[in-house]
């Protein structure tokens, strides 16, 4: 047990790193803003701390898995802890959907448009419409299916993983913790004969996370070159500043609803379940938030946020190893906002009036789309397009939204990240001997 001094040390040392990964984005922004052709130099180092983050999602969520359930001796007591994160992971992405159904219905950023914003508009989808059908045709020939049927039955197959190495290899994380449940399940069951292997197991999960920590010393110097150069190649594709002109309505559309989700929503559970103090719990996370920020990928701040959720927030490790894999799989609260939003946008746009039982279609299938289509090639673009195609929307409206997508798309990862680990602090308690310092930032 961390003496107080040195629990003291340590969070003196996690509360620098913070602030060295805000100062390190702030800096890139500007370097990007004044000296784009420079910023996308830096493209390599931030390809490379990608890579290394990376390098440890496949072996970091299948012993974080495993480790979770074999912590809990008997596969039977996952049933309640289960069934409260699966419950949690629909409620809150239901809820984000509604959040971004109402705001986009109040604003109407697709109305009053000026007729040089419109002629903007129609210029991009003009210009990326044979992109948009190429990599359509790409995802179909891969074999998913431009439907909320397709989805269903993408997500379905996903529960009975065909080959584990070439899940593996595109990195599809469904399958494997499907496998990792099962696999750990059977070995609670073999008694002495199954500890071995448990216990190199959970080594190997424990090993994993040290790799963690000495990459997190790396993480302001990587981010800052992530940044740089992705808004450095923003900056000379037409500036950023001419894009939010454009769509600029939209896009605090979205920001306003992610912002509700991540301040109101998420925090509200928190607290009615917990009856801590959520804003000092975004604290604790704040290394995961940031880092998820700079790198538009829940999976890839996966090694992260379970870092930062077990050693500065404290929530327990059964809960940490079991929740937060999952959520980085199937809790796109963000992601689910964002398409509804995009959606009705698009309507108001081309001057499509969304009746009440088709914005209730856009709903479900968005959360269904944001849920199920996580594994298949240009998610983000495929499911869009099914959310559009569920109520007859064109297409090629896509390409609307295109020029500040990677960016929205930072912030809506970052909301993604944070509802999974509001998720592992909430189901906690269920766990066996629960974990007294889950949530314990008061």
């Amino acid at each position: 047990m961390a003496t107080p001094k040195a629990s003291l040390a340590k969070s003196g040392r996690n509360g620098h790193l913070t602030l060295w990964i805000v100062g390190a984005i702030v800096l890139a922004v500007l370097l990007a803003i004044f000296w784009p052709s420079g910023a996308i130099k830096l493209k390599l180092g931030g390809d490379l701390f990608l890579r290394l983050l990376k390098m440890l999602i496949v072996p970091l969520v299948v012993t974080s898995v495993m480790s979770g359930v074999i912590g809990l001796g008997d596969i039977r007591k996952l049933g309640k802890p289960g069934g409260v994160a699966i419950v949690y992971y629909l409620a809150t992405t239901l809820l984000a959907v509604v959040i971004g159904i109402v705001l986009v219905n109040l604003m109407q950023p697709g109305m009053g448009l000026s007729d040089d914003q419109r002629a903007g508009i129609e210029a991009n989808v003009a210009s990326n419409k044979d992109s948009i059908h190429g990599k359509m045709e790409s995802a179909t020939s891969a074999g998913a299916k431009a439907s909320t049927g397709g989805i269903l039955t993408n997500l379905v197959l996903s529960l009975a993983p065909s080959n584990l190495v070439e899940h593996a290899a595109k990195m599809e994380l469904l399958p494997l913790i499907v496998f990792s449940i099962f696999f750990a399940g059977i070995l609670t069951t073999m008694g002495t004969k199954g500890a071995p292997l448990s216990l190199l197991i959970v080594a190997a999960n424990d090993a994993f996370l040290k790799i963690v920590l000495l990459l997190m010393k790396a993480a302001p110097l990587g981010i800052f070159c992530l940044v740089a150069a992705r808004f450095g190649q923003a900056q000379l594709d037409g500036g950023l500043a001419r894009e939010f002109s454009l769509i600029g309505k939209y896009s605090l559309t979205v920001l306003i609803g992610l912002a509700f989700h991540a301040l109101v929503t998420l925090p509200l559970i928190y607290w009615m379940v917990l009856r801590k103090n959520p804003f000092l719990f975004v604290g604790k996370m704040s290394q995961a938030l940031l880092t998820a920020f700079s790198t538009a990928s829940s999976s890839a701040t996966l090694p992260v946020t379970m870092e930062c959720a077990t050693d500065r927030a404290g929530i327990s490790r059964k809960s940490v190893d079991f929740v937060i894999p999952i959520g980085a799989t199937v809790n796109m609260d963000g992601t689910a906002l964002y398409e509804a939003v995009a959606a009705i946008f698009i309507a108001q746009l081309v001057g499509m009036e969304l009746s009440l039982p088709q914005q209730i279609i856009v709903a479900v299938t968005a959360t269904l789309a944001a849920i199920g289509a996580a594994g298949i090639p240009e998610a983000g673009l495929f499911t869009m397009v099914i959310v559009l195609g569920a109520v007859g929307l064109p297409l090629d409206y896509v390409a609307a939204i295109l020029s500040v997508d990677w960016l929205l798309d930072r912030f809506r990862t970052t909301v993604n990240v944070f509802g999974d680990a509001i998720g592992a602090a909430v189901v906690a308690p269920l766990f066996p001997e629960e974990n007294k310092m889950a949530g314990t930032v008061s």
